[in-house]
């Protein structure tokens, strides 16, 4: 509630941001460190945070202090991120200044987020659509306020960053879903060096105009009573009616773009005046005069917040430094997986096909977790999936746990991360390995890095489906393989079934790690319908049956005096390869050995190496484009482990190095590794 106490509260946290801001300026060589703060934002930040509740959640931008000095973070706290120390709360040393994190079920919730430059937006709405979703079934994991007040989601924005596609995504999703969120947008007229009338037609308010049911304020964000009652009303609505709101807020920018990217650079001494006129702190001492506060209880409170922010950055300066054996702590969360557990081929089973095992892993996961929804594109009621691979799913448990999304790649796999973090764990999938690209911003700055720059606080676990693959003239967007790509992504783990019993395993191992795990489902395997696949049928395993990650499998053992006699070779391999490398071995009985790596990271590398030392002669065989890819990285890392055991170097095949597979079947067989080029490779080796 606004009250006198309350206008003095609000004095004193403008102060405390400002003698913070003054004294990193002051202090360039110590808080040497990245950093933005808020002078001029001060007014419309602590506006929204002091009617914020426990039970709320936020994602407050890089410019964000006073908001954070709001919510009830301390200076010393924020300090400590500041010089990158050991006991930053939120990051411990890792993260940027104004970068937080939080769960400690006193102050709002926040959630990771990378530079908060506009694709914070879609995990953060990703929260809101969590809510809803625990809201509609009752879920106990839903946390309400102390006077049963449900919980609301603001993401906070700077003007400049809407023109971020992913805003719009974010927004448009909201806006369909009627979901309890508000976007704050704090408009300085600045993004970076360029000005508004450089980067944009119309500002976040009329830009947002064309969203239906969204609910729009605007006020001057450098007035706190003006503020204070918009963010109330803003708020409110989230809170009562469960619909999205923007306010835009228009404010001036006192401070630095950061510390190292200087206003004087860019701007000239006109601008640098007209913003100064709508400095907060003056109107508030005003505001505090107005009210009845003499000058001396105004400037005692502002000699308070100034002690308090010296005494704070001394602490902070003196605090430790973190342990660099720490540096590797907080990649993954561990897993409870570790071993392989159930019947993989039960006597009384049936045969399956790989899409049918997917299906029954999924279903067996929804009827035991309540918890558990599945999305993306086409997977919902009607058609269910573009291979019939989520087929009857929506009938079974409904549109609010099965259901479609629209074309919005990066989405459907961002949200992720806010719906992790409600407690809900999402299964979603992406149509194409070919269409992930628009995601990747998602799965690179938020999803992959989540664990490891809180500290451990937010791993997402969300298991990614995604067909890949070429077989049968699928064309230029449907046949790609991307494992190179995602496995360059660090703090993501990459699974690769290649038969039915694997994939229903590792279906159920990705469910249950609590980490990000991306599994690629070659299509042509999902039906068995390439010649020489037909072992990628096998009996379904039990309903308890789990395959742990990183762990790969020997398919087919070469003869142990074929080994002794330096006559025998090892493939290692994944996906469709599996299928060529055993076509291939015909020709070779019981000179070949092949592995199935089955995950790609985590990669089982003990069995890898002992298989390339036993044998001498490795291939690692794959479908990708080879230059620069997974299988010749991992011909280098064969080679430097076990150089004094090789016969001949590590030989690598895959497909041509093309930009994309072509469509005629004629071409798509050129390009691709076949049986008859695997034999060649093997009969060179043999030969050497």
């Amino acid at each position: 509630m606004l009250n006198r106490d309350t206008l003095l509260e609000a004095y004193k946290l403008m102060v405390t941001a400002k003698a913070m801001s003054d004294t990193f300026e002051a202090n360039q060589q110590v808080c040497k460190y990245e950093h933005s703060t808020s002078r001029g934002h001060e007014a419309i930040q602590i506006a929204t945070g002091m009617q914020l509740l426990q039970c709320d959640w936020v994602s407050p931008y890089y410019r964000d202090d006073s908001m954070l000095l709001s919510l009830g973070f301390t200076a010393e706290e924020l300090m400590l991120q500041l010089l990158a120390k050991k006991d930053d709360i939120f990051s411990a040393g890792r993260s940027y200044y104004c970068h937080p994190s939080n769960k400690d079920g006193i102050r709002p919730s926040i959630i990771h987020q990378s530079t908060a430059a506009g694709i914070q937006a879609i995990p953060t709405t990703g929260l809101a659509q969590g809510i809803q979703f625990l809201e509609n079934s009752h879920s106990a994991l839903l946390k309400k306020g102390a006077d049963g007040e449900s919980p609301v989601v603001v993401c906070s924005l700077g003007d400049g960053s809407v023109t971020e596609g992913e805003v719009s995504e974010a927004i448009s999703y909201a806006v369909l879903k009627k979901l309890p969120i508000v976007y704050l947008v704090q408009d300085n007229q600045w993004s970076i060096s360029a000005s508004a009338d450089e980067t944009r037609a119309s500002d976040a308010y009329e830009y947002t105009a064309g969203f239906k049911g969204l609910k729009r304020l605007q006020c001057d964000g450098s007035d706190f009573l003006r503020s204070y009652e918009t963010m109330q009303q803003a708020i409110g609505h989230a809170r009562l009616e469960r619909k999205p709101v923007l306010v835009h807020a228009k404010v001036p920018l006192l401070g630095h773009h950061t510390n190292g990217v200087r206003k004087e650079f860019y701007r000239d001494r006109e601008d640098l005046l007209k913003h100064g006129l709508y400095d907060p702190l003056p109107k508030m001492r005003l505001l505090l005069n107005g009210s009845g506060y003499d000058e001396h209880e105004i400037n005692n409170a502002e000699a308070d917040a100034q002690r308090i922010v010296a005494e704070s950055f001394q602490k902070a300066i003196a605090a430790a430094e973190p342990d660099v054996k720490t540096v590797e702590d907080h990649v993954f969360a561990p897993t409870t997986i570790t071993d392989e557990k159930g019947d993989r081929s039960p006597k009384i089973g049936e045969k399956v096909m790989m899409v049918e095992a997917a299906l029954h892993a999924i279903e067996e996961i929804m009827e035991d977790h309540e918890e558990a929804i599945l999305y993306g594109q086409d997977v919902g009621r009607r058609l269910g999936g573009v291979y019939r691979e989520t087929a009857n799913l929506a009938e079974r448990f409904g549109d609010s746990r099965v259901f479609n999304m629209p074309v919005q790649e990066a989405y459907i796999v961002g949200s992720t991360v806010g719906l992790s973090a409600m407690g809900v764990k999402p299964i979603v999938q992406v149509q194409y390995g070919d269409y992930i690209y628009p995601a990747f911003n998602q799965l690179v700055s938020e999803i992959s890095k989540s664990s490891y720059l809180t500290n451990g606080k937010f791993p997402v676990g969300m298991v990614l489906r995604v067909p890949v693959g070429a077989y049968n003239g699928g064309g230029p967007y449907h046949s790609g393989s991307i494992e190179s790509t995602l496995l360059s992504v660090k703090g993501i783990k990459v699974a690769y079934p290649s038969n039915a019993a694997d994939m229903k395993g590792i279906m159920k191992a990705a469910f249950y790690d609590p980490n990000p795990v991306v599994v690629l489902e070659h299509k042509g395997l999902y039906w068995s319908k390439v010649a020489g696949t037909d072992d990628a049928k096998s009996i379904e395993p039990s309903r308890d049956y789990i395959l742990p990650l990183g762990k790969g499998n020997v398919v087919l053992a070469a003869e142990t005096d074929k080994v002794k006699k330096g006559a025998s070779i090892c493939i290692i391999t994944y996906g469709m390869g599996v299928y060529w490398a055993k076509a291939a071995a015909k020709k070779f009985p019981g000179q070949i050995e092949i592995i199935d790596l089955r995950s790609l990271y985590p990669l089982d590398e003990a069995l890898i190496f002992e298989a390339s030392s036993k044998h001498g002669k490795v291939i690692v065989l794959s479908e990708e484009q080879q230059n620069n890819s997974f299988a010749e990285a991992l011909s280098l890392r064969i080679s430097n482990n076990c150089y004094y055991f090789l016969d001949a170097k590590v030989e690598v095949v895959g497909a041509l190095n093309l930009p994309a597979v072509p469509m005629n079947m004629h071409l798509e067989a050129a390009m691709l590794p076949t049986v008859d080029k695997v034999i060649q490779r093997i009969d060179k080796l043999l030969k050497y």
